[in-house]
């Protein structure tokens, strides 16, 4: 489970005439959002992303909602609705359509094109489709949804109103109140404030900088910071940023054409992105700016820039490879500038560090947030959320996309316009809300554990299965062979003892194989001839010796076999 609730019952059906909230990801979390809304026996999906994994993951390649709780309701989802384009809200949309391939699908222009590109690469067909914009309302089934424009790290993000019998509900996405953004799409404020005008019974919002006091930094005061980093720069410069932030691809382009330079895009999420942002009308790209990035190599260094994937530190992006000197056409020269455009997320600290020093050591001068102001955040910080809750007055909020800190932060906001205490609901993944009477209240939970992609692999490696593999990686493992003979009552053959993952070779296990024969011939003599409970008596023997001589707590593999 990924946040056990054993204080909670399960959640009872549904009252008649009731909205149901259940939040299967993004609560106690930043990433993998998705909320189901029920009424009247309907579905409503908002958003489907991915979690990314951190360490204590190993072999882990994305985290996915747990669908289980809707599993048997496939059938009753109205449509599936996409705030915005980023992989934490669109990233686990094919994995939904794999179970039923035929569900509606609503968003802005951008975030569809974008989650198209990810249906080819599963192979999956294209659904209806519903390309919305700001102002729009649609009815699925009982819902009422009205579209209100958003300002966020990616274009085209919208807010959703989600208006039932129950009442309505505001969800906010991802958003904040840049108010000289560089698309000039501001957060409609004027719509917030006639929902609230007209009554919202229960506000989501989004919390992760609700820790954040004041309002967050405009994009726009970047481009100057950008532009000093390429006036200083005398040789080649790569920018690695989110593969979805058209806004800070846009100043790079626009910086480089100041400064007499060409462009390259690094990594084939990068390269595909911002080639359907380009196509949509969101990227503008200057005459000639662009070249190949095989080709940028050709130009004298002090002309080129490369856009690049990989600022979270991921092992497998272009930036990493970069710093690994592993890339197949970039290497770092003395004197190269390297800016990592992005903020860290939760998690991913020791990973960003590792490429920052491993191009540091190569050469090159990192500019980053700790050092410039190179990234704001896409999220509204305390300031904007104060005004949002006084503008819209709503009379339940749940605070949503965030870890725990972040989500009690943001309701101590909503707590201080006024908001009833007994009216926000701090829930997290799992936990049920019901909008009845005007009221949202906690109702019981669902199970809602953390799925593991791993390869081809979707939910088949358990939390048993990573502890195993930690295990493996930090304390390694011994292997133990013995063969008995069940007839005599004595140890046969063995035991023949191997270890990976110890700096010591096989030879110093010599001094525990007589305890071994000891403890099987005790065994066998005490009439215990069950391979499994011959195993177990190993597993103990060695286990205790390991810890006492060499302080470890290996995995442990015993193989008894009868002669």
């Amino acid at each position: 489970m990924s946040h056990p609730h054993p204080e909670l019952p399960e959640a009872p059906p549904l009252a008649e005439g009731g909205l149901r909230v259940i939040p299967l990801g993004g609560l106690g979390e930043i990433g993998r959002n998705m909320t189901v809304f029920e009424h009247a026996g309907r579905l409503l999906v908002v958003d489907c992303g991915v979690l990314f994994p951190e360490e204590h993951h190993p072999g882990v390649d994305l985290i996915l909602p747990d669908f289980e709780s809707i599993r048997d309701r496939l059938d009753a989802i109205e449509a599936l609705v996409l705030t915005h384009g980023h992989e934490d809200h669109i990233g686990a949309a094919p994995y939904l359509l794999r179970e039923r391939d035929d569900i509606p699908l609503v968003g802005s222009e951008l975030t569809l094109a974008l989650l198209s590109s990810k249906l080819r690469e599963h192979r999956l067909k294209e659904t209806v489709r519903h390309v919305v914009e700001a102002g729009d309302r649609l009815r699925f089934g009982p819902f009422d949804l009205e579209f209100v424009a958003v300002n966020h790290s990616i274009p085209d993000a919208l807010a959703v109103a989600i208006r039932t019998p129950a009442g309505t509900v505001l969800h906010t996405g991802d958003f904040k109140m840049d108010q000289l953004p560089l698309d000039g799409r501001i957060t409609d404020l004027r719509g917030f404030a006639r929902l609230g005008e007209e009554g919202v019974d229960l506000f989501l919002t989004d919390s992760t900088n609700a820790e954040v006091p004041g309002f967050t930094t405009p994009e726009r005061d970047i481009a100057p910071v950008l532009d000093r980093v390429f006036h200083q720069s005398k040789q080649r410069i790569i920018v690695a940023c989110f593969a979805s932030h058209v806004h800070r691809v846009q100043q790079v382009l626009d910086a480089a054409v100041a400064h007499g330079r060409k462009v390259g895009y690094v990594g084939r999420s990068m390269v595909r992105n911002m080639a359907i942002a380009q196509d949509l009308g969101y990227l503008t790209v200057p005459p000639g700016v662009m070249v190949d990035a095989k080709q940028l190599a050709d130009l004298p260094a002090d002309q080129q820039v490369l856009v690049s994937t990989g600022s979270q530190g991921e092992p497998l992006s272009a930036l990493a490879r970069i710093a690994q000197r592993n890339h197949g056409f970039v290497t770092i020269e003395e004197g190269d500038t390297v800016v990592l455009a992005s903020s860290l997320i939760p998690g991913n600290e020791s990973a960003v560090y590792r490429v920052i020093n491993g191009l540091s050591r190569l050469g090159a001068n990192v500019v980053h947030k700790g050092n410039a102001l190179v990234h704001v955040s896409g999220h509204a910080s305390a300031g904007e959320l104060l005004y949002c809750y006084n503008v819209v007055r709503p009379r339940n909020v749940m605070p949503v996309h965030g870890e725990a800190r972040h989500l009690r932060a943001n309701a101590e906001l909503a707590r201080a316009t006024g908001v009833p205490a007994e009216n926000v609901v701090v829930a997290e993944d799992g936990v049920v809300v019901d909008l009845i009477d005007g009221r949202a209240q906690i109702a019981g939970k669902v199970d809602c554990g953390y799925v593991f992609v791993d390869g081809s692999s979707v939910g088949d490696v358990a939390e048993m299965s990573l502890k195993d593999r930690r295990i493996l990686g930090e304390e390694g493992f011994v292997s133990v062979i013995v063969v008995v003979d069940t007839v005599s009552g004595k140890v046969a053959a063995g035991p023949e003892i191997h270890a990976r993952g110890f700096a010591e070779d096989d030879s110093a296990f010599d001094e525990i194989k007589q305890p071994i024969i000891d403890t099987l011939d005790a065994a066998l003599r005490d009439g215990v001839s069950d391979p499994h409970q011959l195993q177990q008596n190993v597993r103990r023997v060695v286990g205790r010796w390991v810890n006492n001589a060499h302080r470890r707590r290996p995995m442990i593999i015993p193989i008894v076999i009868e002669a």
